[in-house]
């Protein structure tokens, strides 16, 4: 899965948000206001990356994601842990806690996470 550039994964948030959706429907779902060009052409990167399917509907284009939001989290987090981390998930937790990144109360929601299983996805 080719990694996506920040102006990129802004606008799959949006998509992921939306699900099928036009190009105005992007528009409208971002924070900032950007030319419809611009976002015509990232979204153009991304069917090009294989995130998009793009349909033709009337006079205008349809996406549709083609990847789950959860499956690009869990390889850029793999790839994370694994180039950083040494494929450790408690070294990171463990350089999070020691920059003071997380907090004890949201380490012991962790460990009650893995402790009851993962009751609340």
């Amino acid at each position: 899965m080719e990694r996506l550039t920040p102006q990129e994964e802004t606008i799959m948030r949006c998509i992921w948000k939306l699900g099928t959706c036009q190009i105005r429907d992007i528009l409208d779902a971002l924070p900032e206001a950007q030319p419809y060009t611009t976002i015509a052409s990232v979204a153009n990167n991304l069917k090009r990356k294989g995130y998009l399917q793009v349909s033709r509907r009337k006079n205008s284009y349809e996406y549709v994601p083609l990847i789950p939001e959860s499956d690009y989290k869990q390889e850029f987090v793999n790839s994370v842990v694994g180039h950083f981390f040494h494929n450790s998930y408690k070294e990171m937790v463990s350089f999070f806690a020691r920059e003071q990144k997380i907090s004890a109360a949201e380490l012991q929601d962790i460990l009650r996470l893995i402790n009851d299983g993962d009751d609340e996805s």
